[in-house]
């Protein structure tokens, strides 16, 4: 193996990319990597898309744990390993110790939502939901794995777990040896740290791109040498990582041109996109390349630009919240407040105004007391669905033409 100890760092190679490859093939999908049209015309360039979220956990960290536990030696089999995680990392260790008769611990933070436990304890793991955050369940199972004598399957500042990962790219590659662009979604820098050692050692002169959320920005500031102040929560859970690794850190400012950074909306409106016209499942990691090139549009105009849907685990909950915040930004789902007499039937003609508008109203919240209007006045909400912002400012002009005060509320 061409992995190699540089002091307290590491450093990984083409060959090691390629013989993690090899341990994959038949054990982890070589997922579709096709081009889409639709989003090629959107963005300005040629979009392909790698459809991580086909893998059997519907993430590609499958890849880099089964390069991991396919090179333990007997007695860490034997011993078993640990995990810390609450997402795609403990499912992917999971299951793939599973296959291989590996006895896995999966380490927890107390207050993991109980879907991504379920989840997770489908492949029989020993849970351990220990810490009120992910730092303090890293300690517990930094901790735990060395008085049980376990390894430590790290989600990303491993070499083989980075080599494993980059395998995504010789695949991507192979399909389309002439991109001229890989952009990648990065939280501790794993993928992106696998992926551009085996993209540039492949084809020098490709480029590869990070993008990380605005409320979690640490390797971009590593990056850019500046300091980061993260946010408590993201959409993009998956790459919500407050510190990058010492090893992918190193490897990123060695092989990647720039890191870019998005907004939380512009992450939700990349999801919404994939979902209305790939007809693809997402989480939030996973659409976070595509709003880095919609950001950007100029910089990949005209170019080939390599995707990677990282992952698809998103709450039923989450995508209907973040549909209906995506129909709110687009016009699509609208609340109008409309000033009307308190009278019989005035809200009556007020609802068929909207009707003949082609307004399809959803909710209706008529008050009386709780508003500064005169007596013998109300306020009524509707909340309405509309073909976009032009035609919700028709329906307004369509309702005060017709006597009625209505304005947009944007909150």
């Amino acid at each position: 193996m061409a992995i190699t100890q540089h002091g307290a760092s590491m450093s990984i190679s083409l060959a090691d990319v390629r013989d993690a490859a090899k341990r994959l093939h038949g054990q982890a999908i070589n997922t579709p990597f096709l081009q889409s049209k639709t989003l090629s015309e959107v963005c300005g360039c040629e979009i392909w898309l790698k459809f991580e979220n086909h893998q059997f956990t519907a993430s590609f960290k499958e890849r880099g744990a089964l390069n991991k536990l396919a090179c333990l030696t007997p007695q860490q089999a034997r011993r078993g390993v640990l995990a810390v995680s609450a997402g795609n990392h403990a499912q992917a260790v999971a299951y793939h110790a599973q296959r291989l008769g590996i006895a896995a611990v999966i380490v927890m933070p107390r207050h993991t939502p109980e879907t991504k436990v379920s989840r997770t304890q489908h492949f029989q793991p020993e849970i351990v939901l220990v810490g009120e955050s992910f730092d303090e369940a890293l300690e517990c199972g930094l901790r735990l794995a060395e008085e049980r004598n376990l390894t430590l399957i790290h989600p990303f500042d491993d070499p083989l777990v980075i080599a494993g990962q980059g395998a995504i790219a010789l695949e991507m590659l192979a399909v389309r040896p002439d991109l001229d662009a890989m952009v990648v979604a990065i939280g501790g820098g794993g993928l992106i740290s696998g992926m551009s050692v085996a993209a540039k050692s492949v084809r020098p002169e490709i480029q590869v791109y990070g993008v990380q959320t605005e409320a979690f920005p640490a390797m971009h500031a590593l990056f850019h040498e500046r300091s980061a102040e993260c946010q408590p929560t993201s959409i993009a859970e998956g790459i919500a990582v407050k510190k990058p690794g010492v090893l992918t850190g190193d490897l990123v400012r060695r092989y990647v041109d720039d890191i870019f950074l998005v907004a939380e909306d512009e992450i939700e409106s990349a999801l919404i996109m994939l979902l209305e016209i790939e007809k693809t499942v997402v989480e939030g990691a996973g659409a976070a390349g595509l709003a880095g090139v919609l950001r950007h549009r100029r910089q990949f105009e005209g170019r080939k630009i390599g995707l990677v849907l990282s992952g698809g685990n998103i709450d039923s909950s989450q995508l209907s919240d973040t549909i209906d915040r995506e129909m709110v930004r687009s016009g699509r789902l609208a609340r109008l407040r409309v000033d009307l007499r308190d009278i019989p039937g005035a809200l009556a003609r007020a609802t068929q105004v909207i009707g003949s508008a082609q307004g399809n109203i959803e909710e209706v919240h008529h008050q009386r007391a709780f508003t500064n209007l005169p007596a013998r006045r109300a306020e009524v909400d509707f909340i309405i669905q509309a073909r976009g912002k032009e035609h919700v400012e028709r329906i307004i002009e369509e309702l005060n033409r017709n006597g009625f005060h209505a304005t947009l509320q944007n909150h």
